[in-house]
Formats: structure tokens, sequence, C-alpha cells
């Protein structure tokens, strides 16, 4: 009987062993892929012409970086050079993936591409509106959030580099990416600013993913400007309140 129970116990801790490294083989071979899948977004955006460098990432409820109390946690870069570190080099951009498989990405603005970031809800109404009336739309990401938060992203081709450099308009017209609070409405993220690219994490396991990949043409930001001011003046105003009273509040906020 004591035998035979040894070897039943035995044979239970093989099989339990054999499941152990099962699963986890199997959650390796997840991992694999899911590095493997961010690394080919990562290579499709900086293939599309959009200069990446590392970001932040999340740390539990906190920022990666040592900042006590960061502003922006997980979506700032690591270095403070990121404007001339930004990319579009391939091998780069594999080093930087596997080497810091945690780390986020942004984008820097103002080189090749513009952002208009809106509140999440204006920008799924002006999306729709942008695709009914059939206007040309680019990459379009979104940014999750509670409440307030969310964002979506649109990609436009830039307005931030004019043959006559004393007219190119730098991001403090509208804000500082650390500032973003501030400013509830519309965002123009050109020339001095960044935006996160999918895939990006956040703290609370919340995430920035794309919308429409950046397979799709960047268009002229003013093409879509009036829909997206309209559906962020939409947005901002009080339930009860007359639209002539709101036309524009909050919608593109700018500093003086």
């Amino acid at each position: 009987m004591g035998a035979e129970f040894g070897r039943t116990s035995g044979a239970q801790g093989r099989i339990s062993q054999w499941l152990r490294r099962r699963a986890r083989s199997g959650a390796e071979a997840s991992a694999g892929a899911e590095s493997a899948r961010r690394e080919d977004l990562l290579l499709a955006v900086a293939a599309a012409g959009l200069p990446l460098a590392p970001a932040a990432h999340p740390a539990g409820y906190r920022c990666s970086c040592d900042r006590i109390g960061c502003p922006t946690p997980a979506r700032h870069p690591v270095s403070f050079a990121w404007q001339t570190q930004s990319t579009t080099d391939r091998a780069q951009i594999e080093r930087w993936a596997r080497h810091q498989p945690q780390a986020n990405f942004i984008t820097a603005t103002g080189m090749v591409h513009d952002v208009l970031d809106v509140p999440l809800d204006a920008g799924r109404a002006a999306l729709a509106r942008l695709l009914a009336a059939e206007v040309e739309v680019g990459p379009v990401a979104e940014s999750e959030g509670a409440g307030d938060e969310g964002r979506m992203l649109f990609f436009t081709a830039t307005r931030g580099t004019p043959e006559d450099e004393d007219e190119w308009w730098p991001c403090e017209l509208d804000c500082h990416p650390e500032t973003m609070d501030e400013h509830p409405g519309l965002r123009w993220h050109c020339r001095g600013s960044y935006v996160l690219v999918p895939p990006a994490r956040l703290p609370g396991d919340l995430a920035v993913g794309w919308v429409r990949g950046p397979e799709f043409t960047l268009p002229d930001p003013l093409t879509l400007l009036e829909i997206l001011t309209d559906e962020c003046a939409r947005y901002a105003r009080e339930p009860g309140e007359d639209a002539e009273d709101t036309a524009g509040a909050g919608a593109w906020p700018l500093r003086g």
C-alpha cells in the first residue's frame, strides 16, 4: 500500500511539474508573440516616416521614471534629448524595442507630422462625421482614460516647417506636453511636442491603440480642423446652454 501510494504521488508530482512547465512555456510563447507584435507595430510607424524615441512605462500605478509625483506617468520621453534622438532607423528601433521591452514610445511632432488631439467622445463623433463626408482621414489613435482623460489623436501632415522659419508655429502657442490638463479641448501638437504611439501602456491597465493604422496617408490638418473644433465645442457645452453662448468654448485653447 505504501509503495503504491509512493508511486501514485510520484506520478502526480511528475504530472504537476509537466503542467507547470507547459504553462510556463505557453506564457513565454505568448509574451514572445506580444513582443514581436509590438516591434512590428513600431516598425510600421517608423516606415510611415514618423520618428520614434523611447518613453517611460507604467510601474504599477506609478511611472517608471524616478520623478516623485510625475505629472504625466508613462507618457513622457526617457531622455531630455528626445527631439534629436527621435529616428525612423529600423535597426535603432529594433535595438530599443528589444533592450527595453516594457518601454512605451513617443513620436516627435512638427518634423514630418502633426497631431490634432481631442477629447475621446468628441473625437469619435468627429471621426464618424469625417468618414461620412468622405474627408481623407489619416492614422487615428485612441488613448484610454477615465472620464475626461480619454483622448483621440488625429495624425496629419505637418505645418510646422515652412520655408520661412519666422512663420513656424511652435507648440507653445497651444500647450506644452506637461500642461495637458489645462487644455481640455483641441491640442495641436507640432514643433516642440510629442505624443505616445501605439502600442503603449498606461497606469491602471489603460492603453493607447490604433483606430486607423499608420498605413493611411497623412492629410492636411486644415481639412479636419473645422469638424474637430465643432465637435470639441459640442463636447465642452454644458447641458442646457445655447450653442451661441459656447461657440468655440474649450475647442482650441491658446496660450498668450
